[in-house]
């Protein structure tokens, strides 16, 4: 058993509930969920597909609110108007999409600067962090290219970057690999492996339990619950 008296609790969820009426019908995609995440895990959610995982990801990134329940966020309390909720997500989570979700007019260095727009920073400090970020996961010569000009596995590249640039508390990793080849896939999760050892908090929604290996956690998600929560004794590449 794990000793999590020390340590910083990052989301803290309470009976986390979500349903979806359509028509006559009522779908419960999340069914009294209890999840807590500490600062610095690397956790992975798994489940097939209709598992709820999917819900899950977005109440945890603050895409969607829950139906019931309570969600603590680095201290703050998610029940908040829509436009409270978007500024906290842009503050402390960066997101990394399966379809990279990459603007195709805007070059790599333009990409990386979007989620600072939002967020006060100085045009200087924009740059500058953009250029830090890219720099990090090995693409300085291509700040010009645009997305149409990469591979798919540089295009998940700027998609870290992208996330890491506003130096946000999670990283929330969306089938971060689902479209790539199984080396490049590797290859990021490599990537993901390092940011984690250097303190950041990934969490990684998958169906693939070979990929949720690469974690240190492994929450697994069926009918809208947590059916199991576990450590990994190994991870790949550890």
């Amino acid at each position: 058993m794990q000793d999590n008296s020390n340590r910083q609790e990052i989301i803290t969820m309470t009976n986390i509930e979500k349903v979806y009426k359509m028509g006559s019908n009522i779908l419960k995609a999340l069914d009294n969920v209890n999840l807590t995440i500490y600062k610095g895990e690397y956790v992975a959610i798994v489940g097939p597909s209709g598992a709820g995982k999917s819900t899950l990801m977005n109440i945890i990134g603050c895409l969607d609110k829950p139906t019931d329940g309570e969600y603590i966020l680095d201290g703050l309390n998610t029940k908040c108007s829509d436009n409270k909720l978007a500024e906290i997500r842009n503050k402390k989570i960066g997101f990394i999409f399966q379809n990279y979700n990459l603007l195709p007019k805007l070059n790599i260095f333009e990409n990386v600067q979007l989620p600072m727009l939002y967020a006060g920073y100085s045009n200087k400090e924009m740059k500058e962090r953009a250029l830090e970020a890219i720099k990090k996961v090995g693409l300085e010569t291509h700040l010009k290219h645009r997305p149409s000009e990469l591979s798919g596995g540089q295009m998940q590249r700027v998609a870290i970057a992208r996330a890491l640039v506003g130096d946000p508390q999670i990283i929330l990793a969306d089938e971060p690999t689902g479209a790539l080849d199984s080396k490049t896939g590797r290859e990021v999760l490599g990537m993901l492996t390092e940011l984690n050892n250097e303190g950041n908090t990934i969490i990684m929604i998958t169906h693939d339990k070979e990929i949720a290996a690469y974690a240190k956690r492994m929450v697994t998600v069926r009918d809208g619950k947590i059916t199991s929560d576990t450590l990994n004794e190994k991870e790949v590449g550890a």
